[in-house]
């Protein structure tokens, strides 16, 4: 039973990062039709083909690997005849292929044929529904599509957890009493078995109301109260089978870690365990959670080829990972079996693989508005430049020719392969020395 759970939360897992997948091509999709602009393919996964249909000009399918997708957009960059550069290429390619050692054949040829292969998306008698020829605005609009619904989907995910399955919480009603007061707040020795909670009476199942004439609604305010007050008595109000009663309660005073000075502090302990139940958070905690989760995925992102080596290094010595360092899908879903295996409630469950999947939209939205290419961030800083470029020819009076994105097709290729070796790394070290839970 624990394999067939642990299997099924892959599964989960796996789907709902296609659903994921498939609503970020369709952020790009809608807006680029909503524009005009003729779109010959929209695609999720990469590799051979498992399944197409054609609905008008476009074909929509599903290939085997499901790592990714993408829309396929008439002219995403300006024909290589507007720059008189066609034939010209063409011809310095053929001398480069028979030189056979040219400084960098392999680059020129690269952007040749990305050209080409742009080349063949402009043709046809409605070139005027092409990508580039949008105004900067359509296109930024476009290419933040897909980033955007990953985090609208996240929003809504962390809403469902946060909102419809609520948080678990501490409440004021006590579910057990310590068996023995501590020596410190760090140690489990005991320096008595007696503790100031079972002196005064306190049972499990009864509700603290108020502490020393203190109105308390979370476990967290009646702590407070407890460790601000050791050695001092306390008038505490408890609901006992549906009436108020009102005991005495002296805190132990329990030494707490030391200050930076070396002094050491003591703090009240009464050794009581709260009761815990989900508490629906406000409809707004969705989108708090989901903005929090941007900032801290972004710093991982800022850092992620020095959090990458660390995993690499993690990976030769067997050193614990970082449980806050990044990871790939295959540890996700690692992640979300040992979840959906272990002995959780199945509610639990359910809400950390939502919250899961959250994240992974998060982490979606983040990694594509890196501004490089062929990310969407890429694409939005290369619309913003052909943008700037048209202002200042307007102020000049001139004409600017539209931005030649192909000519960053060995940037592309850098970072596709940068890419590349991160995801093996992270892959492996998910395999071979993966982030646990538990």
């Amino acid at each position: 039973m624990t394999v067939i759970a642990f299997v099924i939360g892959i599964v989960v897992l796996v789907v709902g990062l296609a659903v994921s997948i498939a609503l970020h091509e369709v952020g790009h999709l809608v807006p680029a039709k909503r524009f005009g602009v003729r779109v010959g393919q929209y695609m999720i996964g990469f590799g051979p083909t498992l399944f197409s249909r054609r609905y008008g000009e476009t074909q929509y399918g599903v290939k085997a690997l499901p790592l990714g997708g993408y829309i396929s957009m008439a002219g995403m960059y300006p024909p290589s005849s507007q720059h008189g550069e066609a034939v010209a290429v063409a011809a310095g390619e053929e001398a480069a292929r028979a030189a056979g050692n040219a400084p960098g054949r392999f680059f020129a040829t690269m952007v040749q044929d990305a050209r080409l292969a742009n080349d063949e998306t402009v043709i046809g008698a409605d070139d005027d529904r092409v990508f580039y020829r949008l105004p900067v605005y359509k296109r930024v609009i476009i290419m933040l599509g897909g980033p955007l619904m990953n985090l609208l989907l996240a929003i809504v995910l962390f809403t469902i957890v946060l909102c419809g399955f609520g948080v678990q919480t501490a409440t004021t009603t006590i579910s057990s009493l310590s068996t023995c007061v501590p020596t410190s707040t760090t140690s489990t020795d005991c320096s008595s078995t007696t503790t100031p909670a079972a002196q005064a009476g306190l049972q499990p199942g009864d509700r603290i109301l108020s502490i020393d004439g203190t109105a308390v609604s979370t476990f967290a305010d009646a702590s407070a109260i407890i460790q601000a007050s050791p050695g001092r008595q306390l008038s505490v109000v408890v609901e006992r089978g549906g009436s108020e009663q009102t005991l005495r309660l002296t805190p132990a005073a329990v030494d707490a870690a030391s200050t930076g000075s070396g002094a050491t502090t003591q703090v009240g302990f009464v050794g009581i365990r709260p009761v815990s139940e989900r508490e629906r958070q406000p409809i707004w905690a969705g989108a708090e959670a989901a903005f929090q989760n941007v900032g801290a995925v972004a710093g991982i992102m800022v850092q992620l080829p020095v959090k990458v080596y660390d995993t690499a290094v993690s990976l030769f010595t067997g050193a614990e990972r970082d449980p806050n360092g990044p990871m790939s899908v295959v540890g996700a879903g690692v992640i979300a079996g040992d979840v959906a295996a272990s002995d959780a409630p199945v509610l639990d469950r359910l809400a950390f693989i939502l919250g899961l999947l959250g994240s992974l939209n998060i982490a979606l939205f983040v990694f594509n508005l890196i501004p490089l290419l062929p990310l969407d961030g890429g694409h939005v800083v290369v619309a913003l430049w052909d943008g700037v470029k048209r202002a200042v020819a307007k102020l000049r009076g001139t004409v600017a020719k539209p931005v030649d994105a192909t000519k960053l097709v060995p940037v592309t290729f850098v970072v596709v392969i940068a890419l590349i070796v991160m995801g093996g790394i992270l892959i492996v070290a998910d395999l071979v020395n993966p982030i646990s839970l538990f």
